[in-house]
């Protein structure tokens, strides 16, 4: 068995766990929620067609946006309850994962539940009328038991819908079966993909089957399916959940959503077990989540770049001299978020314009000067963030940069793009190891629109004077070198012999302890 496949097997436990705790717990809610208003509606055409009509509105906005929406709604609610209850809320993770899919749940169940009860024959309601019931002993008596077949159906497809948009929750911190497929688009581990494609897959199987157990009992009256689909059902989520939780972690560490990250995340664990500390990662989140994070104190430490926080956090538009600015953003993180800058790893990762050495050299381009004046009649290939970033507004600002059309990619995409062709020119990243191995160039900025951007360790305010996180952490300050993080970047996104962010994490730390040459990919 190969190492990926190994890796991927011993991670299972715990996705598969919060995957099941999350799916599970939206679904309970939701049928919560839509089968008391289900009841309410059905006998009212107006109050009916208003409620299916904002169900299926949101149906319509997109799994990952909605799931994303709520990261806003809850910070500024906690910063209500924080300034007059004394407690804020979790904005990250489990809560907002779990409100999303509860609202995406709902349509499926709502909609049969409604469908169940306005279907009942007339003649069996003025059956039930003609001897006597009550509109309560009705309720119980007839409707409800020839609606609920119909009812759980919703609930089976609302299951499916469920542990499949679950796998949506990873960017906003939240562990699931998704943590396989995203960080293996992002490595190109296309056995993480398909691995996690595979396990959501066989869970949406599994569950949709006992719940068909269920639905089968209800319709036939058999009370003896029902309970033993719903012990099948409640043992599964005890187990996966029993899994998923046995572990607690004291430290949380974040991650974005390129390899390079994923590699320091996973350094930074494996300092802090060193040291006697646990942790647990979440990864795949996006610039500005990431620091509104750490300063809200939801993560505890992280790896950011000095260009991302001068810009996008700081919003500075100048660039002065490169210590100069270290020290300037060393002092307003702590002045202005209470986050402490443990220092710079030693290496930048610098955006910049990249193209192939042979097209480069065609068309005469070494600057980015020299870039504006083919722009015209070139294509441009950016990561999902850069086109909306500072920096792309001060470089097109600067060298007039208007190209013939801009595309976004994922980062990993985004390299297979420029060298198919796809793209002539990309935002590509100056520590990534690629650029060396496939004969790229990067393109100076004689003009300095491109701020520097050094690698610094970031800690939340709560743990700024926590000695035995920073002591686990002072090490890996001013000691990783430019070679040494782009060959370790190179071993996770090569095409043959790929190795996980954790075993090129490995790599960094025996070099460092070794205090040797960096490793040739």
């Amino acid at each position: 068995m190969s190492e990926q496949w190994r890796a991927a097997l011993a991670l299972l436990p715990e996705y598969l766990g919060q995957h099941v705790l999350l799916s599970a717990a939206a679904l309970v809610i939701a049928t919560l929620i839509s089968l008391p208003t289900a009841l309410l509606v059905a006998s009212r055409p107006t109050g009916r067609t208003i409620v299916l009509g904002l169900a299926r509105l949101v149906q319509t906005i997109p799994g990952l946006a909605l799931i994303a929406l709520f990261y806003p709604i809850l910070l500024a609610l906690s910063g209500v309850t924080q300034q007059r209850f004394g407690f804020s809320l979790p904005t990250l993770g489990f809560l907002p994962a779990l409100l999303a899919l509860t609202v995406f749940a709902i349509l499926p169940i709502l909609q049969n539940a409604v469908l169940g009860l306005t279907s009942i024959a007339p003649d069996v309601i003025e059956a039930s009328d003609a001897v006597g019931m009550t509109r309560r002993q009705r309720l119980t008596l007839v409707d409800i038991p020839l609606a609920a077949p119909i009812a759980m159906a919703g609930l089976r497809t609302s299951a499916v819908w469920t542990i499949g948009a679950a796998t949506l929750a990873t960017p906003v911190g939240q562990t699931s079966l998704g943590n396989y497929i995203f960080s293996g688009l992002q490595t190109e581990n296309w056995v993480f993909v398909l691995f996690g494609c595979l396990a959501a897959a066989m869970l949406a199987i599994v569950a949709d089957s006992l719940l068909a157990l269920v639905e089968h009992g209800v319709a036939r009256r058999r009370i003896r399916l029902v309970i033993a689909g719903v012990a099948a059902l409640a043992i599964g989520v005890a187990a996966a959940g029993a899994t998923g939780l046995h572990r607690t972690s004291t430290y949380v560490i974040a991650a974005k959503n390129f390899s390079e990250q994923f590699i320091l995340a996973e350094l930074i664990g494996q300092q802090m077990r060193a040291a006697g500390l646990s942790s647990s990662t979440k990864s795949g989140l996006g610039s500005a989540v990431i620091f509104r994070a750490l300063a809200a104190g939801d993560v505890d430490v992280y790896v950011d770049y000095s260009g991302t926080l001068w810009t996008n956090v700081m919003e500075r538009s100048d660039i002065p001299p490169h210590k100069e600015m270290l020290a300037a953003i060393t002092q307003w993180m702590q002045r202005e978020r209470g986050v402490k800058v443990l220092g710079s790893l030693g290496f930048q990762n610098a955006y910049g314009f990249v193209m192939r050495r042979q097209r480069a050299q065609e068309l005469g381009i070494s600057t980015i000067a020299d870039l504006a004046r083919h722009a015209g009649q070139l294509s441009f290939g950016a990561d999902l963030e850069f086109t909306v970033r500072p920096e792309w507004q001060s470089a097109r600002s600067a060298y007039n940069l208007n190209f013939r059309s801009i595309r976004t990619y994922d980062p990993t995409l985004m390299y297979r793009a420029l060298m198919g062709g796809e793209a002539d020119v990309i935002s590509g990243f100056t520590s990534d190891g690629r650029i060396a191995a496939s004969d790229l160039v990067v393109l100076s900025d004689p003009q300095g629109a491109i701020p520097p951007y050094d690698a610094l360790l970031l800690v939340t305010g709560a743990r700024a004077g926590d000695a035995r996180l920073l002591d686990a952490l002072k090490p890996l300050v001013g000691v990783i070198n430019i070679e040494t993080m782009r060959s370790a970047n190179y071993t996770v996104d090569r095409d043959n012999d790929k190795l996980t962010p954790a075993a090129a994490a490995q790599i960094i730390a025996k070099r460092l302890t070794r205090k040797d040459d960096p490793p040739t990919p």
